[in-house]
């Protein structure tokens, strides 16, 4: 498809920009990103069938708060204004944004007064998601409020003569129940929108880029770790330029139990990929000997990672390229946005503390997808289901898992937990109504009796935690049987040594992250 029928997300720094990109592809209706400053020509030429204005943390009447320009107001093309961006187009438009008295964060109680455009076919309350600190505190005549909820009035609004339509609350993530008709509503009753657009479309268009990219007689390197983002961006590597491929697996020393011989007998032994592994587990303990900061521990495993390629790219003939399995959210959570003003969350080895003197050039297939997307390319790729569907695991393995300082020891401790927990989840049947499982050792010592003896020196806690959700960037945490955590809890204190104290974590994201790290 050409120039599909698009809707245009314009970030202005906030944590879920491309989630509302995402929300919209689901109805099959194509989305990209652009800066706030985009002109309304550059709009038309994607042939734009509506805008959203995405949240921030900026307050709108602050000096330097992203504005967008008010000739996009011009173009007679529906606006939709979630949360930041409701706020500037009821400024833009006339309105007036203040500081709120209570402020709203986490699920709030929504009553619909006006049920028809944006929140056509709602119930007259339901639970939506806030996280604001200012309120739009009047509209004039030129605006129909539509929702409330207790501290905030007007917290659903549409302008009587213009396609300006806005809400307070984020539509985009799944704590609002309600929000996936709410975007529908946007999409096709509002922007009239035809939902022709194909998931398919994005990975042959991604496979003909690379095919133009890289010349006949170059090579691509793929950073695989045996994960599902790295697995399908080397498959559709091989699809896109055959033998070309070579896949470097860096042996870290931070995996979990098998995953070397894993990665060595899925991808040489049944893709038929070339495949290295590079032995590098000493010197990324070496360096991480020590080491308490999560931020400094993600910024060293990524510069040796990053120089452990560039030793392997010596040997091997026409490396240009370095391929990874970059997910949005890797990106936007380490601060890179459109918008230029997302705040950083952490750092990920293959997005944060690439030296400039990389030595390649980055092919990152998969930048703009959600880890849901990437499993559906991955079966049309041909992946197996379970590696499809296999769980995440973060890209500095292990060290973000041991709170605190990394030692051979404590790896071996939560290599052996992150294995109970994985084979007992199997047997149990809930391995696919969890999206991401993990056993995180805790540096606090508790007391315990084991053989009739008081335990307290070296005695650590392991913490389990099961999420679920569809992108990532929200989760909840999963209400798992009570019987499969008593299992659980139950082998891990009598099979794992220096471990006399099991907990589960019920925080959902956000506020918390996923990773404890």
């Amino acid at each position: 498809m050409n120039n599909p029928e698009t809707i245009a997300v314009l970030d202005f720094g906030g944590q879920y920009t491309q989630l509302i990109a995402r929300r919209v592809r689901e109805h099959s209706v194509h989305s990209v990103i652009t800066g706030p400053m985009v002109t309304a020509e550059e709009l038309r030429a994607l042939n734009v069938a509506g805008i959203i204005l995405s949240g921030g943390p900026a307050s709108v009447y602050s000096d330097g708060a992203p504005r967008c320009r008010d000739e996009l107001f011009e173009m007679n093309v529906p606006i939709l204004g979630i949360c930041y961006g409701m706020q500037l187009g009821c400024q833009v438009l006339g309105g007036d944004v203040r500081s709120a008295e209570s402020r709203e964060f986490g699920r709030t109680r929504l009553e619909v007064t006006s049920r028809d455009g944006i929140l056509a076919h709602l119930p007259g309350t339901t639970d939506v998601w806030m996280s604001h600190g200012d309120i739009v505190t009047s509209v004039g005549g030129e605006f129909v409020s539509m929702a409330r909820t207790a501290s905030c009035p007007i917290a659903a609004v549409r302008h009587r003569t213009r396609p300006f339509v806005g809400v307070q609350f984020h539509p985009e993530v799944t704590h609002t129940p309600e929000g996936s008709l709410i975007v529908r509503n946007f999409l096709f009753e509002i922007c009239g929108c035809k939902g022709d657009w194909r998931l398919g479309d994005v990975l042959e268009g991604t496979i003909a880029a690379i095919r133009q990219r890289v010349g006949p007689d170059e090579r691509v390197i793929c950073g695989l770790s045996g994960g599902v983002d790295s697995s399908v961006t080397a498959a559709m590597l091989q699809r896109a330029i055959g033998d070309r491929l070579v896949c470097v697996f860096v042996d870290n020393g931070l995996m979990r139990l098998g995953e070397v011989e894993l990665v060595e007998t899925t991808f040489r032994d049944h893709f038929k990929m070339e495949l290295r592994v590079a032995r590098a587990a000493d010197r990324f303990l070496s360096r991480l000997d020590g080491v308490a900061d999560p931020q400094e521990k993600r910024r060293i495993i990524g510069h040796v990672f990053i120089e452990v390629f560039q030793e392997e790219a010596r040997r091997i003939p026409n490396a240009r390229f370095l391929a990874q399995g970059t997910l949005y959210p890797d990106v936007v959570e380490s601060g890179e946005s459109v918008g230029g003003a997302t705040a950083k969350i952490k750092l990920h080895h293959n997005v944060g503390g690439l030296p400039e003197t990389l030595g390649f050039e980055l092919i990152e297939p998969l930048r703009t997808l959600f880890k849901d997307e990437v499993r559906y390319l991955g079966e049309q790729l041909g992946l197996p289901h379970d590696l499809a569907w296999r769980h995440p695991f973060p890209g500095p393995g292990l060290a973000v898992r041991i709170i605190g300082p990394v030692t051979c020891e404590k790896l071996e401790i939560v290599r052996q937990a992150d294995k109970i927990v994985t084979d007992e989840i199997v047997a149990a049947g809930w391995y696919p109504k969890i999206s991401q499982a993990a056993a995180v050792l805790l540096p606090i010592s508790t007391v315990g009796v084991m053989g009739d003896e008081r335990t307290y020196q070296d005695q650590y806690v392991v913490a389990v935690r099961f999420v679920e959700t569809t992108d990532f960037m929200t989760a909840d945490w999963v209400h798992a049987d009570y019987g499969m955590l008593g299992r659980i809890s139950s082998r891990i204190i009598n099979e794992v040594r220096q471990v006399n104290r099991v907990v589960y974590d019920i925080s959902s994201k956000p506020p918390a992250t996923i990773e404890w790290e």
